[in-house]
């Protein structure tokens, strides 16, 4: 099964943002007082739905498979480290969502930092765990460590600057890949979105103006570093090589402009949801990638 193993956590992430979407956060608290009720509100709705999401996980994901006693597997080396980031992007998305949500409560700042900002953490301990006791998979210590770097650089900039500087960002694209392992890399749309590692792209992306406050840079205005994998059909290469799983699989390294949308200012809590929803996604502009073979490609737009 070592073949075929991916992450399944990010599907989540999206479903999360959802979530959020309909809940109509906002970037900033306006009451100086916690809302207990919200507060207390918040807390239980974010547990159900925890533990709703373990159970159709456990029902999706694990029912087909035998269980077993808990164990551990090393998956460091597979799909180029692919899944490892997106373990990353989930464990940073989900506490986003998690201190806005605490946030819009009124909580202190520190409070909704370690409260929110642990969701992610938790939420993929508890799918590791389950990963642990399934015979298909294994609990998996570089997943754990993905996981922790998420949350942390999440809690640690609201801790060291209260601001998010820098953000965490999925882009993600259709190949041909996904053609040749449907069952593997996704048959519609939506799954080889998520599951077909050689159309994703992981973004660091910082913004500018916080890091430079006394020039006339626009305060949206980002820069944004990217990583993803290519010729990957399966987790490691295939023995004999198959057409599109050559043993020259290749990593792929990018910069680009960004737009950090929670800088662009509004009032309405509508476009402050939607703004929130999208700066979880690096905007298509243009882009130069590097690739681990030495060649350089200029992309005019990059999704």
């Amino acid at each position: 099964m070592l073949l075929t193993h991916s992450s399944r956590s990010r599907p989540w992430v999206v479903v999360m943002l959802a979530i959020c979407a309909f809940q109509g956060v906002a970037q900033d608290s306006t009451s100086a007082v916690p809302n207990k009720r919200c507060v207390r509100n918040t807390t239980i709705a974010v547990a159900a739905g925890i533990a709703g999401t373990f159970v159709a996980l456990d029902q999706a994901w694990y029912a087909d498979y035998d269980r077993g006693p808990f164990h551990t597997f090393d998956d460091s080396g597979e799909w180029l480290q692919m899944d490892k980031v997106g373990h990353t992007f989930s464990g940073y998305q989900l506490g986003r969502i998690g201190y806005t949500l605490y946030n819009r409560c009124g909580t202190k700042r520190k409070t909704a930092n370690w409260a929110g900002g642990s969701l992610g953490f938790l939420f993929l301990t508890g799918v590791e765990v389950l990963d642990g006791t399934s015979d298909a998979w294994g609990f998996s210590w570089s997943d754990m460590a993905a996981n922790t770097i998420g949350a942390g650089l999440f809690i640690g900039q609201e801790l060291l600057w209260n601001e998010q500087r820098i953000g965490v960002k999925l882009s993600a694209h259709t190949t041909g890949f996904a053609a040749q392992r449907p069952d593997l890399l996704g048959e519609s749309l939506p799954e080889r979105i998520l599951k077909d590692y050689n159309g994703q792209t992981i973004w660091l992306s910082a913004n500018l103006k916080s890091f430079l406050p006394s020039t006339r840079i626009p305060g949206w205005l980002n820069i944004a570093g990217g990583y993803g994998g290519e010729n990957m059909v399966s987790a490691f290469p295939i023995t004999p090589l198959v057409v599109g799983d050559q043993s020259d699989r290749y990593r792929q390294y990018y910069l680009a402009p960004d737009i950090d949308f929670t800088r662009i200012r509004t009032r309405s809590k509508v476009l402050r949801t939607v703004f929130f929803v999208l700066n979880g996604i690096k905007f298509p502009l243009p882009a130069v990638e590097f690739q681990s073979t030495g060649k350089v490609v200029g992309h005019w737009v990059y999704f």
